[in-house]
């Protein structure tokens, strides 16, 4: 196996107010700082969506939507001629649609990778407060000269990031494509410098048997997942199989039947001969795989933080801070525009349009040992 070492874990403050009947912390994420819409009500929410379909036809603008963002905003997305997917598809269609406006349902990460990759287009996002544990936890000062302590290191960073820490890459990955990435500089012998998440770092170390200096980061979602809790779970459904997300512990993946991104585990609740799944990641996702397997069960995988006195709370607070009011907003006024700086920008693109062109690749069985060679510091 290849070496392993990992910066100490990063630890990430997070606002957590009392709840106001108890005095406690609140366990759910729904509670956390973020600025979580009220759900409309029925009448509200088919004007909002009159509306937004409407404003997306006379502003020219389609929408991306992450499988993790509230329902009706995976569902709007598809009914106009948009996309629902992990990131990578989002900024694989932001790039080649041809509408001038893009309106991207996700975290900040998101809209500035699409702004990036479509700099002449309007980005446009519901809330630009909507922000990633992981990005959060991966300053791009300190992440610079954590690789200058590593000059002898390619560096490869997940998606999750700012795009002045994409600018520092060499290579920009998603969930998706990271463990061929790696495998391919891998065996070219090359030595990787990986952020931000230990998790998702810690298993393409194992599966690859890459030599990797990783940065210590996690997803408060995904960390909060407990291999005691699924254990148990498990007991009480002895058919099921788990889907786990590789940003989750160790000892949470080690219990999974299948372990991939987001579109792998689309693919493995279609593909596996199983009728009850237990999931461990964003719940967001289970509305897409109830949509696509309806006569299958799917069950959110246990968490149990500090002070969480719920089972389950396993929702991204920036993710539920997409509503439909925000998005009728940003398209009727302007606001909520993305922008990256263009020498940013430039920078930012070079990483991503490596990993666009090394999956454009694999995808059609094409060779690319020639998109990995001599890039980086190896």
């Amino acid at each position: 196996m290849g070496l392993e070492l990992t910066l100490p874990v990063i630890e990430v403050d997070y606002e957590q107010p009392l709840d106001a009947a108890e005095g406690s912390s609140a366990c759910s994420t729904r509670h956390a700082w973020a600025r979580v819409p009220p759900e409309p009500g029925p009448k509200e929410r088919e004007a909002l969506k009159a509306r937004i379909r409407r404003l997306l036809r006379e502003r020219d603008a389609v929408m991306v939507s992450h499988y993790y963002v509230h329902p009706d905003l995976q569902d709007l997305a598809e009914e106009t001629g948009g996309l629902v997917s992990d990131s990578l598809e989002m900024a694989r269609f932001g790039r080649d649609h041809a509408a001038r406006t893009l309106v991207v349902s996700g975290v900040r990460f998101m809209g500035e990778t699409a702004k990036i990759l479509s700099p002449e287009k309007r980005v446009l996002m519901p809330d630009l407060d909507a922000t990633c544990s992981l990005d959060l936890g991966c300053p791009a000062d300190e992440f610079d000269r954590f690789c200058a302590q590593h000059p002898d290191r390619t560096v490869v960073v997940y998606a999750n990031t700012s795009a002045a820490v994409k600018a520092r890459a060499d290579w920009l990955v998603t969930s998706s494509c990271a463990l061929d990435v790696v495998r391919a500089l891998n065996a070219q012998g090359q030595k990787i410098l990986w952020a931000p998440d230990r998790h998702l770092g810690d298993y393409i170390r194992r599966e690859t048997g890459a030599d990797m200096v990783s940065w210590g980061g996690a997803c408060i979602v995904h960390d909060e997942f407990k291999a005691l809790e699924l254990e148990l779970l498990k007991q009480q459904h002895p058919a099921a199989r788990v889907l786990v997300h590789p940003e989750a512990p160790a000892d949470v993946i080690a219990l999974a039947d299948a372990v991939g991104s987001t579109s792998a585990i689309l693919s493995a609740a279609q593909r596996m001969d199983a009728s009850e799944f237990i999931v461990a990641t964003d719940s967001g996702m289970l509305h897409k795989l109830r949509t696509l397997n309806p006569g299958k069960t799917f069950i959110e995988a246990p968490t149990a933080g500090n002070s969480a006195t719920c089972k389950s709370c396993a929702h991204c607070p920036w993710m539920a801070m997409n509503g439909l009011a925000g998005l009728a907003q940003v398209l009727e006024t302007g606001a909520g525009e993305v922008h990256v700086d263009p020498a940013l920008g430039l920078r930012a693109r070079v990483p991503i349009d490596r990993m666009l062109a090394f999956t454009a690749a694999l995808r059609g069985g094409q060779p690319v040992d020639h998109l990995v060679a001599g890039i980086g510091a190896a």
